[in-house]
């Protein structure tokens, strides 16, 4: 008999105290769930022996990416559906231990036991980043959690960025602007904070696939140093650079920014960077910033951040972005930032939310991978493209939802005298 998919239903029912809000197709074909809905498909047995050895966000995870389990219909739609009752359950929910002291919580952890068959836990899909969270944010730590996300091929991230090879948040003039027209506009926002004008150097931190180096110095005419701890991305912009004719005006590095030691310059940017850092190294990062900015130079600080938690030291990395995305990433609080980089001894001057355009950002990347998936696929591995799917959608509603933002800290190492150099007028750059 095929029921599968009505027990899986009132089985997660008694465990998350609610009845799910999509339908089920199981492995042997039955359904179950309320009709029309988007369909979450349970591809065998196997999906549900890695929520029981991993119950929560790191066994679901592990389930999509190995291919487990899959949707049927809108991905947004389904995530959103399914967020309130399995990724942002209430931050004083019971805890697991507590749950299983209720007898059904407990009868239906052994239904889904027996439903689930062979006891032996599946291995990890071997796009999981497997290493001990110690030793956090050392250059050695670093340089392989970058390698993981970005030495996945040029190719590949191509096809989700497109020509402009931008990966962070666009700069949108309207939702029906092409995502390259807002990527320059992106690139252009940040030259004009930092008011680059000809003869001037400057440095990118995380320089990516050279964007920003070669936007500013072919733009502004301005000398750019980039850094980043990524081969594949060092070549890639190397060769975007000479192909641009700017070799004389940009130079990138394969080299820790705590290793960059020819400062004073008059401008740093750094975008979609910081969030690599990690908080207990934060004040060190503002401090070597604010080291290598010549009096009256300019940071932009382009970085996505949390909501504050009422217990910060409750916070804690999400498993599947720590797992399968940004290996030893951290987000903090907008207010934590800013406080650091004054503790650094610069003058935050503009602090710009820029939430809703990292959402139509997302969307376009997600659209343009799922229109080339198949070469994704061979680029990579079908894991890898699940990931990218599936991290992507779900950031895009994180973003709408105001559960994260991404801004732009506007800082000025003001010297002694107290004359930043800004204008009278804030934002005269837009």
């Amino acid at each position: 008999m095929a029921d599968a998919a009505p027990r899986l239903q009132g089985l997660f029912a008694q465990l998350l105290g609610a009845p799910l809000p999509v339908r089920i197709r199981a492995w042997d074909g039955s359904q179950a769930g309320p009709p029309g809905a988007p369909t979450l498909v349970v591809r065998n047995r196997r999906a549900l022996r890695r929520l029981l050895w991993k119950p929560g966000e790191l066994g679901l995870a592990r389930a999509w990416v190995a291919g487990d389990l899959d949707i049927d219909g809108d991905l947004y739609t389904t995530l959103d559906l399914l967020a309130g009752h399995i990724w942002e359950r209430d931050e004083d929910a019971r805890t697991l231990a507590q749950a299983l002291r209720d007898p059904e919580v407990r009868a239906a952890v052994r239904g889904l036991v027996k439903l689930a068959g062979t006891p032996l836990p599946p291995a990890p899909p071997r796009e999981e980043a497997r290493r001990p969270r110690r030793n956090l944010h050392t250059k050695r730590t670093d340089r392989r959690a970058i390698s993981h996300h970005y030495d996945v091929g040029n190719d590949f991230y191509e096809i989700v960025l497109g020509p402009s090879m931008v990966y962070s948040c666009a700069y949108w003039p309207s939702p029906d602007s092409t995502l390259e027209q807002a990527q320059h506009d992106k690139l252009e926002l940040v030259c004009r904070k930092l008011g680059l004008r000809p003869g001037q150097r400057m440095l990118d931190v995380g320089c990516g696939w050279g964007s920003m180096a070669v936007h500013a110095a072919r733009e502004h005419g301005v000398s750019v140093v980039g850094v980043t701890l990524s081969q594949e991305q060092a070549a890639y912009a190397r060769k975007r650079v000479a192909d641009e004719g700017l070799t004389d005006k940009v130079e990138i590095r394969v080299q820790d920014y705590r290793d960059v030691r020819d400062g004073p310059y008059d401008a740093i940017s750094s975008i979609g960077m910081a969030e690599h850092v990690g908080a207990q190294r934060y004040l060190e990062y503002a401090t070597d910033l604010h080291g290598l900015l010549k009096p009256g130079g300019r940071l932009l600080n382009h970085q996505i951040a949390r909501r504050p938690q009422r217990d910060e030291t409750a916070y804690d990395v999400d498993a599947f972005i720590d797992s399968y995305v940004f290996p030893d990433g951290e987000l903090q609080p907008v207010g934590a930032t800013v406080a650091q980089l004054e503790r650094a001894g610069l003058e935050v001057r503009d602090v710009e939310s820029i939430r809703e355009h990292y959402a139509l950002t997302l969307r376009q990347w997600v659209a343009r991978l799922e229109a080339d998936w198949q070469r994704a696929v061979q680029l990579t591995s079908p894991g890898r493209a699940r990931v990218w799917r599936l991290y992507m959608a779900a950031s895009a509603l994180a973003f709408e939802h105001n559960r994260i933002g991404v801004n732009q800290v506007l800082a000025v190492r003001t010297p002694e005298s107290g004359e930043s150099g800004m204008p009278l007028r804030a934002r005269t750059w837009n």
